[in-house]
C-alpha cells in the first residue's frame, strides 16, 4: 500500500475547511512518504492558492454555493452542478485514488458523490457541532464521518460517526514552553495581562469596534492588547498601535507565539479556532459570527459555555454586556483559571492521527 497509495482531498472556501485538509495530508505523507495526493476545490477560492503554498497540487471544479436570498447566479447553479460532477468524474477516472476525503465546501460535494459512484471509500471529516449542508447530503454514501463533536447522531448515521476532534497545527502542542519566546518576540511586560484580539484572518468588523470603543478601559485596567485586525480592517485601525500597550496586526504569522503570550482571549467561534484554544487552556471570551450558515459558530462556542469552558457574547448584545462581564473577568484571577482548566478539558491533540487511523481502516476493509 505504501508505494500505492493514492489519495483526493477535497474541502475549502474557508480556512476552517482548508487547513484541517493540508493537516490531514501532512499526516498522510509523514506515514506513506511515496503516496500521492491530489486536492480538488472550487476554482476562485482561497484554497487555490493556500494548498500550492503547502506543497500539494490542486485541481478547480468551476462551483459555488446555492444563495439563500434569489439572485442572479443561483441561474448559474445548475449549470455550475453539471459540469463539476463531470470533471469530478474525469478527475476520478484518471487519478484513480484508493479513498477520497472531504473536509467541507461545495467542491468536496460533486467529488465525494462522484467518489461514492465510482464505488471508492469515502471519508468526511465534520469540524463544526453543526454541520453543513454539503456533509449532511454526503452523510448517506460516506464509510466514515469523523466529527469533531459528540452528539452528532442526529445529523449524521449514528453507526458511521467516530469522534476524532479536529486537525490542529502541531506547533500548538508546545505553546506552553514558548511564553519567554513570546514575550521577547512581542515586546510585552509580562508583570501586565495580555488580551489577544482575534476576528479571522479577514477580519471582524463587530469585534475591531469593540476594542476601539473600549481602548480606554484597557488602559484602565493595565492591560496589554495584541490585536489581530484582520486584513479588510488593518488600514483602519493601524493607527492605535501608536498608543501604549496596543499591538496591531493584519495577520499573526505565529500563532503559537500569540497563544503563548495571552491571558485572556477575545474571538470568534469558527469550529478550527475553538479546537485550537481548547488545546492552549486559556479563558475565552467568544464572539460568534451571526453570519454563518445555522448560526453555527454560536453551537460551537454553546457546547463549551455549557460545561464552563468559556464565556459567550453575542454581538447584538456587545454594548450592553462587554464591559459589565469582560473586565470582570479580568480581575478575577480564581474565574480565570477556572475558565482555562475546563477548555483545557475538551482538548484533542490527536485528531489529525485518529483521522488518518480511519482513512487506514477504510483501506484495509475496502482491500
Amino acid at each position: 500500500m505504501k508505494n500505492q497509495l493514492k489519495v483526493i482531498i477535497s474541502g475549502g472556501g474557508t480556512g476552517g475547511h482548508i487547513f484541517p485538509a493540508i493537516s490531514i495530508a501532512n499526516e498522510l505523507k509523514l506515514r506513506y512518504p511515496t503516496c500521492e495526493i491530489l486536492f480538488v476545490g472550487a476554482e476562485d477560492k482561497m484554497e487555490m492558492q493556500k494548498v500550492p503554498e503547502a506543497g500539494y497540487k490542486i485541481e478547480g471544479l468551476w462551483i459555488s454555493g446555492f444563495q439563500r436570498r434569489m439572485t442572479a447566479r443561483n441561474l448559474l447553479f445548475p449549470v455550475k452542478l453539471v459540469k463539476s460532477l463531470w470533471k469530478a468524474r474525469d478527475i476520478i477516472k484518471k487519478f484513480q485514488p484508493n479513498v477520497v476525503i472531504g473536509t467541507g465546501g461545495f467542491a468536496s460535494g460533486p467529488l465525494l458523490q462522484m467518489a461514492n459512484r465510482e464505488n471508492i471509500p469515502t471519508l468526511i471529516q465534520e469540524q463544526n457541532s453543526y454541520p453543513g449542508i454539503t456533509n449532511k447530503l454526503l452523510a448517506k454514501g460516506a464509510n466514515t464521518i469523523c466529527t469533531a463533536y459528540p452528539n452528532m447522531g442526529r445529523f449524521f448515521p449514528e453507526e458511521k460517526i467516530v469522534l476524532t476532534g479536529n486537525p490542529v497545527r502541531q506547533d500548538l502542542l508546545t505553546v506552553d514552553e514558548k511564553r519567554e519566546e513570546a514575550i521577547k518576540f512581542f515586546g510585552i511586560d509580562p508583570t501586565k495581562k495580555t488580551v489577544l484580539v482575534l476576528g479571522g484572518s479577514l477580519g471582524a468588523r463587530k469585534i475591531n469596534q469593540l476594542v476601539e470603543d473600549n481602548l480606554k478601559e484597557f488602559e484602565k485596567h493595565n492591560l496589554q492588547v495584541i490585536w489581530q485586525t484582520g486584513s479588510l480592517y488593518f488600514e483602519d485601525y493601524s493607527k492605535y498601535a501608536e498608543l501604549e500597550n496596543i499591538q496591531t496586526f493584519a495577520f499573526l504569522n505565529r500563532m503559537d507565539l500569540a497563544y503563548a503570550a495571552a491571558d485572556i482571549i477575545i474571538s470568534r467561534a469558527g469550529a478550527g479556532t475553538v479546537s485550537e484554544l481548547c488545546i492552549i487552556g486559556k479563558p475565552v471570551v467568544f464572539i460568534p459570527s451571526p453570519n454563518v450558515a445555522e448560526d453555527h459558530q454560536t453551537k460551537n462556542a454553546m457546547a463549551l459555555a455549557e460545561k464552563d469552558a468559556a464565556v459567550i457574547l453575542s454581538e447584538s448584545h456587545l454594548e450592553q454586556g462587554f464591559r459589565s462581564i469582560f473586565f470582570p473577568l479580568v480581575e478575577s484571577d480564581e474565574k480565570m483559571k477556572s475558565l482555562g482548566k475546563n477548555i483545557k478539558k475538551l482538548e484533542k491533540p490527536f485528531a489529525t492521527a485518529n483521522i488518518v487511523n480511519e482513512v487506514e481502516k477504510l483501506l484495509t476493509t475496502w482491500r
